[in-house]
């Protein structure tokens, strides 16, 4: 009597794996299978793209139905201190106020509840506002609790709707854009490795070590308590750092040199190459900032689009716009979706799209109203030097032909995920920063699927606006 023993064993360990054996009595036959383990980013990706967007939330920038009907957790009401319920009012993009979104305003829109730990998200009225000189009937009722005409993002929507939209990314950071900007490039604000504390403002005098003497910028502690301060001027390992070591490609696109607080590589001194010992340079010199640290011009004001059309895109790329371009409220002047538009157009259009992915993401929360409270992070001291993390929320946009097409992530992400992805694409050792415990954004995408065919994004301005657009590049008025 022949006899057949089937076994099939599954061992996972982030990927499945199947042995199958199959043995006949007396004939020692025997057959192996494993299966391959699925497709990973760095079979697909060569080119990583970052466009950091300013001062936003999902509640304020998507009202977008498609969106709202796919299940994205977008309000259209808040509550405020007194507890009254407030149905959030349509604001143009390019509006005449800012609110206040530095570390402050994050303690009060978040009303900790000391007893569970969370924010119970009813304080955004108390965050200060600052009129346009010479504006009328500002601030209007609420200010804090407004949501962008959807005719002004267009682009955006077209964008969320085709692609990958992340309704659970958060800033890394509790505060304004400076921090925030050094944590999307080395997943840290720390003054140096392994320090207990973070920059978590907007530098006073000037950012970055060619600040004059006397700038400073606050830091805060593990229990979120603002004490002391430094000068704004740090040294620790980047993203770029292990780029260089992988001999990987990439390039900084910024519109404001060394002095601003969105030029993030200014403020690491290794990559700025002061002229002078801080806090006495002028200038940063160094290889980093001079071969890298691409800074658009009149000249020169779309760089990035220049080197798409030159075929020189880098392999990992961030781009920063400047005031104009951004969607900075009272700064702005409209255009940042038809910008942001004109880059993924550039890419699409060209021989990038087939291996390139594109995070859209946004450097705060801008002081809008956000109905999500951030989660609770356990941190690793080892890793972080015991630092705090997670502010409110931000929109996120995954473009790639590989992005899972209209689909919603409910996953937790943060800048260190984009840190994360480029470390596993291309063979890069962990910061051991923002970037250790972050997810990969591995659900955003689908490396199995045909390929998305790009299609033109529909922008009130094109690509030849920016390329033309010789006006001086104006800095960010982000106190």
């Amino acid at each position: 009597m022949t006899r057949f023993r089937l076994s099939i064993i599954m061992v996972l360990a982030g990927t499945a794996s199947f042995l199958l054996s199959l043995n006949g009595c007396g004939s020692g036959s025997k057959s192996t299978f494993v299966s391959p383990p699925p497709p990973s980013s760095s079979q697909y990706i060569k080119h990583v793209v970052v466009i950091f967007q300013e001062n936003r939330t999902p509640d304020n920038l998507f009202q977008d139905p498609v969106l709202i009907s796919r299940q994205a957790d977008i309000a259209n009401s808040g509550v405020n201190s007194l507890g009254r319920t407030i149905a959030l009012s349509p604001i143009d993009l390019a509006n005449d106020y800012d609110l206040s979104h530095a570390h402050p305003a994050f303690v009060e829109m978040c009303d900790l509840n000391a007893a569970t730990n969370t924010c119970a998200m009813d304080g955004a009225d108390r965050i200060g506002v600052s009129c346009a000189k010479g504006s009328t009937n500002c601030p209007p009722a609420n200010p804090q609790f407004m949501y962008v005409n959807p005719s002004d993002v267009q682009p955006y929507f077209a964008l969320a709707e085709q692609y990958t939209f992340g309704d659970r990314m958060f800033q890394t950071n509790q505060g304004p854009s400076f921090p925030a900007h050094q944590f999307i490039i080395s997943g840290t604000s720390a003054p140096s490795a392994g320090s207990n504390l973070f920059v978590s403002e907007n530098p006073k005098l000037g950012a970055g070590c060619a600040a004059v003497p006397g700038s400073t910028v606050a830091l805060i502690d593990a229990s979120g308590s603002e004490t002391g301060s430094t000068y704004p001027c740090f040294e620790h390992p980047t993203l770029t750092d292990l780029l260089n070591t992988k001999s990987v490609s990439w390039r900084y696109y910024t519109s404001a040199g060394a002095g601003s607080i969105w030029t993030a590589p200014n403020a690491i001194q290794h990559m700025c190459g002061p002229n002078a010992p801080p806090p006495n340079a002028t200038a940063c010199t160094g290889a980093d900032w001079t071969n890298n640290v691409v800074i658009a011009n009149s000249q020169n004001p779309a760089p990035i689009l220049t080197d798409i059309a030159n075929s020189q895109l880098a392999t990992v790329s961030w781009v920063i716009p400047d005031g104009a371009e951004s969607d900075h409220a009272l700064t702005n002047d409209g255009s940042g979706p038809s910008w942001v538009a004109s880059i993924v157009n550039a890419i699409g259009n060209s021989q990038y799209w087939s291996n390139t992915v594109i995070f859209i993401t946004w450097d705060d929360w801008g002081g809008w109203y956000d109905h999500v409270p951030p989660p609770q992070v356990l941190v690793n001291c080892a890793q972080w030097g015991c630092g705090y993390v997670y502010g409110f929320r931000v929109p996120l946009i995954v473009v790639s032909p590989y992005a899972r097409a209209g689909y919603i992530s409910h996953v937790t992400h943060d800048f260190g995920s984009i840190l994360k992805f480029v470390e596993q694409t291309f063979g890069l050792a962990s910061l051991g920063y923002a970037d250790a415990p972050a997810d990969d954004f591995s659900d955003c995408f689908d490396f199995t699927q045909a390929p998305i065919k790009f299609q033109t994004i529909p922008a009130p301005l094109d690509a030849a606006h920016f390329l033309n657009d010789h006006r001086p590049q104006t800095d960010p008025d982000d106190d």
